[in-house]
């Protein structure tokens, strides 16, 4: 029985390739590359930091993975388009189907478990109003380490009170949805790409297209 949801930020409730507009716009004809090429090193960096215990905040961290980037395609890193590209990380767009999905969640415990730094995820809550729909935004900052370290899971079952096998993690990210099953988590993959799974030894209990889907899923078991 699932009794609370703990749901991933990035890719997850919003759309990390939404910044690829701006990046067109003041890198033209390479929007695309930018934006994918920054969100891995964001994602590479996060667990090197961790691997290697030089932990830096995510906005530290989004920040070099952007400045990399730029210098791998070439580009300037210009200081006034390095801001402008980092304050689009705090307008993000949010998938049309979520909040339809936390309601469809009804009153179980919900919260946010994010890698981001709550000054990077609530200037998003408050802009979309997720605010109204959650119990809490939960930091990965806490602990100074990234996902998949275990000691950020573990801030879910301390803010919720509930035994990990009845908290539902959810994650667009394979290797989020890896780390939250090999914690020990009931989880659903929104696999929005349609990827295959990472070959980790664990797989997803749930894998959907999008959130309300699943929100659906789960509802119908109760």
């Amino acid at each position: 029985m699932i009794e609370g949801v703990a749901l991933d930020a990035y890719g997850t409730l919003f759309d990390v390739y939404s910044v690829e507009q701006k990046c067109e716009e003041l890198y033209p004809g390479f929007g695309q590359r930018i934006s994918q090429t920054w969100r891995q090193k964001q994602l590479e960096y996060s667990w090197l930091r961790t691997l290697m215990g030089r932990y830096e905040n995510f906005w530290h961290v989004t920040e070099d993975a952007l400045r990399y980037t730029l210098a791998e395609l070439g580009l300037a890193a210009d200081a006034d388009n390095i801001e402008t590209l980092m304050k689009s990380y705090l307008k993000l767009e949010m998938y049309p189907e979520v909040p339809q999905a936390l309601e469809a969640f009804g009153s179980r415990k919900k919260v946010i478990l994010t890698n981001g730094d709550l000054g990077m995820i609530e200037p998003l809550m408050n802009r979309t109003g997720l605010n109204e729909h959650l119990d809490g935004c939960l930091s990965a900052d806490e602990t100074g380490m990234f996902k998949v370290r275990p000691e950020v899971y573990q801030l879910a079952i301390d803010r919720m009170g509930i035994e990990k096998s009845h908290i539902l993690f959810v994650s667009s990210n394979g290797w989020d949805v890896a780390g939250a099953k090999a914690f020990g988590f009931t989880v659903g993959w929104v696999n929005r790409r349609g990827l295959p799974p990472e070959e980790l030894g664990v797989r997803a209990d749930y894998e959907v297209t999008n959130l309300l889907e699943l929100a659906l899923a789960i509802e119908e078991e109760r």
